[in-house]
């Protein structure tokens, strides 16, 4: 079997194709996620030891924490190619089962936002995970005859951002299922690190930590900040990322010490200032800021969530003493916000 990468898509942003030559492409070069990588290694070196394809695999967890990197990262140590699709754009049973029909025995498949396949979608899929077969009607009515189809041996790999969503049925055809986490400090020190070496920008130590530190925990956010602060250290400096380059740039694109941007503040304070700290719920949020539920859900609540000025409760969402602090203003039993 041969190994392709995936080309890259002529119309695709600049920093997309920045990000996709800056993904790791074995498990070894991998930062971080340090027992989903070792139980990668077993799960792929069991495999390669019983000539097999490798089984299913399910990653969930906030966007931006590499799962399509790891989609691609399995085709490479597997050696086998990689075909990339999403939830979302297979809409007709007859989308699946064209890819599926196309795919070479050991293939990895990689489905982006799986929680949004449709019904029918899946009914196709169920047997192709499990039996590595397709089902296919002929005809209509009375004359309507079913044909099976042999599949070779393949591998889904599925990604989400909402486990919740993912059916039951669906979720129990995946043999390995793994939570990707929000990276530490010292491993997002070493992916900016790795990202300057890579895009030849200078970096000095303190100023990989300021990036590092405000990242969120999260690679994607960090190779945007790197790409920013990159263009504010060539046009307002001498092209070399220090401490206060970095704390400059990025306190003009409104990212705090603690990695909050302008819709993190935004939501803790409309919480705080337009309904006395909570419970409010997200959809009330989400028309006061004239923001989307699902950004704020998927991309904003979890890291408020981590760092605990966020609660969930069957109410709402309710700031917490941490928020007020951090925002400033002064925490009263009631909920009553006043600035400092």
């Amino acid at each position: 079997m041969t190994k392709s990468s995936r080309p890259l898509d002529p119309e695709s942003k600049p920093d997309d194709r920045v990000d996709n030559a800056l993904r790791p492409e074995k498990l070894n070069d991998l930062i971080g996620q340090d027992q989903v990588k070792e139980n990668l290694s077993i799960l792929i070196a069991a495999a390669r030891k019983r000539g097999e394809a490798l089984d299913h695999v399910l990653f969930y967890g906030p966007p931006g924490l590499g799962k399509t990197t790891l989609a691609h990262v399995l085709a490479n140590e597997m050696e086998v190619n990689v075909k990339v699709t999403a939830g979302p754009v297979i809409e007709r049973a007859g989308d699946l089962a064209a890819i599926l029909t196309n795919l070479r025995a050991g293939d990895v498949l990689f489905i982006d936002e799986v929680h949004r396949l449709g019904r029918a979608v899946e009914e196709v899929l169920y047997p192709a995970m499990e039996d590595f077969a397709l089902d296919i009607v002929i005809g209509k009515g009375p004359s309507a005859r079913s044909i099976r189809l042999k599949l070779p041996r393949f591998t889904i790999v599925g990604a989400t951002t909402r486990l919740a969503l993912v059916t039951a049925p669906l979720r129990a055809r995946f043999g390995a299922v793994y939570r990707l986490d929000y990276y530490d400090l010292p491993a997002m020190q070493a992916i900016v690190t790795r990202a300057a070496s890579m895009l030849k920008v200078q970096a000095e130590t303190e100023g990989v930590t300021e990036m590092a530190r405000r990242a969120r925990g999260t690679p994607r956010v960090a190779l945007r900040l790197l790409r920013r602060v990159r263009d504010f250290a060539q046009v307002r400096a001498d092209g070399v990322i220090t401490k206060n380059v970095a704390r400059e740039a990025l306190d003009l694109l409104q990212v705090d010490p603690l990695g909050l941007d302008d819709v993190d503040r935004r939501v803790l304070k409309t919480i705080i200032e337009k309904y006395n700290g909570g419970p409010v719920g997200l959809n009330t949020i989400a028309a006061s800021i004239s923001e989307e539920q699902d950004t704020i859900m998927d991309v904003v609540e979890p890291y408020l969530l981590q760092l605990g000025f966020l609660d969930r409760t069957p109410q709402g969402r309710v700031a917490t003493k941490s928020a007020y602090e951090h925002l400033g203003y002064t925490y009263i039993e009631q909920g009553q916000a006043r600035l400092l």
